[in-house]
């Protein structure tokens, strides 16, 4: 039994791939993919009358509550008068239930909050999407890995770009600067040719993009 499908398998049943562009040693899966999801029952669910009429009863019993009128009759609005005719003794008492109802016509109409200076009007995208290219005739299998997805060797599959030995993908990266290598065949580690390349320390080769919010440009 299956467990998990190729990444370009899952391609396929997203709609993002066809069929005819897999390679040949996953179009088995695929077709083997597609005819899983095809005999999946479609039909749509119909919920029974008398749910329905179950929470519309319990919504109508919460809204008959005594708690619910009590908090309508509370917060709705309405017209106060005060008419103050009290000794000088009861001014204190008085005054306090004014500033009461003060508070609660404020609670009910607060004042609206101008923006934050600090809060920039103008949105700066938080990623870029970036196409990756490498020729390689002979490949099997091509995939991109780099800081933007944790060196995943798996994360980002390449495809054919038809029969002329071109792989490509697109990647949306958030800002910044990042380090990648082509993965050929689950082995073979491949700088960019199109893009400068850099020592990682540890006797390896990394190409470097730099990714802004008007687009990617090599280093």
């Amino acid at each position: 039994m299956t467990t998990g499908y190729h990444p370009l398998v899952k391609r396929l049943l997203d709609g993002e791939l066809s069929l005819a562009e897999l390679p040949p040693e996953l179009r088995a899966e695929g077709e083997e993919a597609l005819r899983l999801v095809g005999a999946a029952d479609r039909a749509p669910v119909v919920l029974s009358p008398a749910l329905d009429e179950r929470v519309m009863a319990a919504v109508r019993r919460h809204g008959a509550s005594r708690t619910r009128r009590a908090w309508r009759w509370l917060t709705a609005p309405r017209d106060v008068e005060v008419r103050l005719r009290l000794r000088p003794v009861v001014w204190a008492g008085a005054l306090a239930v004014a500033a009461g109802v003060a508070v609660l016509l404020v609670a009910r109409h607060p004042a609206p909050v101008e923006p934050s200076a600090a809060v920039s009007r103008t949105r700066i995208p938080d990623s870029v999407l970036v196409r990756f290219v490498l020729y390689a005739p002979a490949a099997r299998h091509v995939t991109v890995a780099g800081t933007f997805n944790q060196w995943d060797q798996n994360a980002a599959p390449l495809v054919r770009a038809g029969t002329g030995g071109v792989w490509t993908t697109t990647l949306a990266l958030p800002v910044g600067q990042h380090q990648y290598a082509f993965v050929v065949d689950g082995a073979r580690w491949v700088v960019d040719p199109a893009a400068p390349a850099i020592d990682d320390g540890f006797g390896r080769r990394n190409s470097m993009v730099a990714v802004t919010p008007r687009g990617a440009h090599t280093l």
